[in-house]
């Protein structure tokens, strides 16, 4: 059974899609099976790895390429279907052999209420009952199409049902932030919420009526592997002073409040697989500097900031050395990232 890793944080601008996206390529290239799923309505990751410049295009792919889309796969639960769920027909990724996507589609914002509904866990839902266990189903009859054995989740910023689904029946989450003020509010509202969500889905897998379903939902275990602190301005190596503050309050709020709450609810590995990466008591799995215009230069090429060429950057003699180191850093940065995330998912299901 694939690895379901979701990446959430509710506050956006916080390069979730950019982090799926490099992590999923890197993780494909030391030999994984990788399946990329774009659960976020606005298809940021879909137009990302397609190259889709706006609606037009993405209405086009959905007109061309029937079913190959989260709600499409969906539908059969959601719509009442007369035809079981099976898993959708990802796109390889061009460039990066094991590496797939499951696009997403603005019409799954459409499902939210009824899954909502479905959740309440209060009364008759007699007729909604295959809906809570029909995500997870989907994305593992996906992930075996593919033979994939990691499935990275990106997730919306809201607190819909969707994402309370998402995060409950994925194996493993981390957590996207950028040091501001919000993130560090982001935190303790995380803190909050996260637990919330582990008892809603406790409770629900012991219902015979969701058990039972055609979809079944599942007994949940999605623990924390950590955060990544993205989108820093680097001075001399470091982050800059103000940017430095801000990372060190996050780390703060999540040592203070957000490992704590997390631990109470059985949702951490064990500490000393943590310290075994390298990581503190912050849990930070990665500080990555800002893009800048390697970013852009990403977004054209469909490719990841990493394994730009000297063509695609676009540069030439000292611009563009600098610019090779810069990209290789980033390579370095990222493959410690998936070395990471691979010893703390491997050395779980063990």
């Amino acid at each position: 059974m694939a690895n379901k890793i979701a990446l959430f944080n509710h506050k956006g601008g916080v390069s979730k899609t950019t982090t799926t996206f490099n992590l999923g390529w890197m993780l494909a290239s030391k030999g994984h099976r990788v399946v990329l799923v774009d659960a976020d309505p606005q298809c940021n990751l879909t137009g990302m790895v397609l190259g889709y410049k706006g609606p037009t295009e993405l209405e086009e792919f959905y007109h061309q390429e029937a079913g190959r889309n989260l709600r499409d796969g969906l539908a059969p639960a959601f719509e009442s279907r007369p035809v079981p769920i099976t898993g959708v027909d990802c796109l390889p990724v061009e460039g990066r052999d094991g590496l797939f996507l499951l696009p997403g589609h603005i019409g799954v914002a459409e499902y939210e209420i009824t899954l909502g509904i479905a959740q309440e866990l209060s009364g008759s839902i007699q007729t909604l009952q295959n809906l809570p266990g029909s995500i997870v189903y989907l994305l593992d009859r996906t992930a075996e199409k593919f033979d994939a054995d990691v499935v990275l989740i990106d997730m919306s910023p809201g607190l819909g049902a969707i994402n309370q689904n998402l995060l409950s029946t994925s194996d493993f989450f981390l957590v996207p932030t950028s040091p501001d003020f919000f993130s560090v509010m982001a935190i303790d509202s995380l803190a909050s919420i996260l637990p919330k969500w582990q008892r809603w889905a406790e409770r629900a897998s012991t219902l015979d009526l969701l058990r039972t379903a055609a979809y079944p939902f599942p007994e949940p275990h999605s623990k924390f592997l950590g955060t990544v602190i993205q989108k820093y301005r680097p001075r001399g190596g470091a982050p800059a002073e103000a940017f430095q503050r801000w990372i060190d309050e996050i780390q703060e709020k999540i040592r203070s409040n957000l490992v704590p709450t997390l631990d109470k609810a059985g949702m951490l590995l064990p500490s000393e697989e943590y310290s075994e990466v390298g990581m503190g008591t912050e849990l930070t799995l990665a500080t990555i500097a800002d893009f800048n215009s390697l970013i852009a230069r990403s977004q054209k090429s469909q490719t990841p900031i990493f394994a730009l060429d000297a063509a695609q950057i676009g540069q030439v003699g000292r611009v563009l050395r600098v610019t090779l180191k810069s990209r290789d850093r980033f390579r370095d940065t990222f493959s410690q990232l998936a070395d990471r995330v691979l010893f703390l998912i491997d050395h779980e299901r063990d």
